[in-house]
């Protein structure tokens, strides 16, 4: 055979023991990282925006109230709230309590605060010993840098306690909105909520409101300094008996300030009124002690 024809002959040999090296054992080597592109269009599953947002970092305690609600851009289909939810901050024996008010929207959120606030307690507010010592006329002038400062106070007692309180109720419910962190009086140093925190009961009860219809399962939610955190809660009916009890931890306590959270059920077939009740368990005795009482209207099982 001619060389020529030998080198034809060996071509095609030699194209097959490649092709069969390389189904062989693999070798070791660097590929680089594996491909992270989408799948094509044809196979990749159609996105759905997810309904859940994400959890806010906003410290403050009390995201209920809107702070302002401008128009609604035309022609995108926003519609503005119809109404909006305050915090109100009333005074019991001499200590800081929290209710609310559904009113209609509007753009004036503090001056309907300061409002509410003069208007005093609900008949059944009032029953649990709720009162305001905020006068009427009480204005914020303006708010900038995240303080915001009222005008002239009308004349009141000026008993220290008393005045001190009046104030604390003015900055706690002031500053539930985002753009206030501190209020002044008159010509004075601006002023915000830790300067008033020893105002507050050893539990506060944020939910359910006083008269509020409720239903099962009753998250009950609030803050508290109590010992080893836990805040005991009981329902009772109308004729005082012992329906449901739960407890939870606060986020901190003895000797610190956290937010609790409590879930607590039970079965009823009519609707009644009946009684939370907030507590904390001695540690020396077992008693109920720091008891919040919240009546309401319990719901029948399922309603």
């Amino acid at each position: 055979m001619s060389p020529r024809g030998a080198a034809r002959l060996a071509a095609p040999v030699l194209i097959a023991a490649v092709l069969v090296a390389g189904c062989g054992t693999p070798r070791s080597g660097v590929l680089g990282p594996a491909p992270t592109a989408a799948p094509s269009s044809a196979t990749a599953p159609t996105a759905r925006p997810d309904p859940t947002p994400a959890p806010s970092t906003e410290p403050r305690p009390s995201p209920t109230a809107t702070p302002s609600l401008p128009p609604a851009p035309s022609g995108t289909g926003t519609r503005r709230p119809d109404t909006v939810t305050i915090e109100l901050w009333y005074v019991r024996s001499g200590q800081l309590v929290p209710t609310h008010r559904t009113r209609p929207a509007t753009v004036a959120t503090s001056r309907l605060a300061l409002t509410e606030l003069a208007a005093g307690p609900t008949p059944a507010e009032a029953a649990t010993g709720l009162a305001t010592l905020l006068p009427t006329g009480v204005e914020v002038t303006r708010i900038a840098d995240g303080v915001a400062t009222l005008g002239p106070v009308p004349p009141a007692d000026d008993v220290p306690e008393r005045r001190r309180l009046r104030e604390a109720q003015v900055v706690w419910t002031l500053t539930q909105f985002p753009t206030v962190r501190q209020v002044r009086f008159g010509g004075g140093a601006p002023v915000g909520r830790a300067a008033y925190a020893d105002l507050l009961p050893p539990i506060v009860v944020t939910g359910p409101g006083v008269g509020e219809r409720v239903t099962a399962p009753l998250t009950v939610t609030g803050t508290a300094d109590v010992f080893e955190a836990t805040v005991s809660v009981r329902v009772l009916d109308a004729a005082g008996r012992e329906m449901a009890t739960g407890f939870g931890t606060a986020s901190c306590g003895s000797g610190c300030r956290g937010g609790y959270r409590v879930v607590v059920g039970w079965r009823t077939a009519r609707e009644q009124r009946g009684t939370i009740e907030v507590y904390e368990v001695s540690a020396r005795d077992g008693s109920r002690i720091n008891t919040v009482t919240v009546p309401v209207l319990l719901a029948p099982s399922g309603g």
